[in-house]
């Protein structure tokens, strides 16, 4: 039996119960002391959207959720973590640096982006109509998806797949580093 067939009264309460789990969830994550246990609780949260998605009819998508967000980036997550010593830099934590000051410099300029856009978003700004010619995606149409993802989006697919790749690189030499 699929979730397609339970009434829709069902479906609402499931939806409102994962997207209740998922706001707790990530309060957790983000109120946490310990690393270990916000990424636990950010695996959480990620289980819960995928609930979400298999409500609205995406099971791709609600798979893919599982698989490569809670299964694969969040192990890497943790592997880092414990590869990388955070004791250390838990003990500096009150001491003032310069790329404190940058990071903090990048997150308020991310956040005034965001902001903007959502801004303009809500003025009515221009809205962005997709191409003459693809394919309509329809629930979880995995043969649509795939096409497009590996015809017309190929590149930037590439892309993130080395962006993710120079982050392993990255995390295995600073866990190298740590250790001298």
């Amino acid at each position: 039996m699929t979730l397609m067939m339970l009434g829709p009264a069902f479906k609402w309460f499931i939806f409102i119960g994962a997207a209740a789990l998922s706001v707790f969830a990530s309060i957790m994550m983000v109120t946490r002391r310990s690393p270990i246990h916000s990424a636990l609780w950010l695996i959480v949260a990620f289980f819960s959207l995928a609930v979400i998605y298999l409500t609205l009819g995406a099971q791709f998508i609600a798979v893919a959720q599982v698989i490569v967000y809670a299964g694969a980036i969040m192990m890497l997550i943790i592997f880092v973590i414990m590869l990388i010593h955070l004791e250390m830099e838990m003990k500096e934590s009150g001491k003032f640096s310069a790329a404190k000051t940058i990071g903090a410099f990048v997150a308020i300029l991310f956040f005034i982006e965001v902001a903007a856009a959502v801004i303009s978003y809500r003025l009515g700004a221009e809205r962005v109509v997709p191409p003459q010619g693809l394919p309509t995606l329809q629930g979880s149409d995995v043969k649509a998806i795939g096409s497009l993802l590996y015809g017309q989006y190929l590149f930037p697919f590439e892309i993130a797949s080395i962006l993710l790749l120079v982050g392993i690189v990255g995390a295995v030499v600073l866990a190298k580093r740590v250790k001298g």
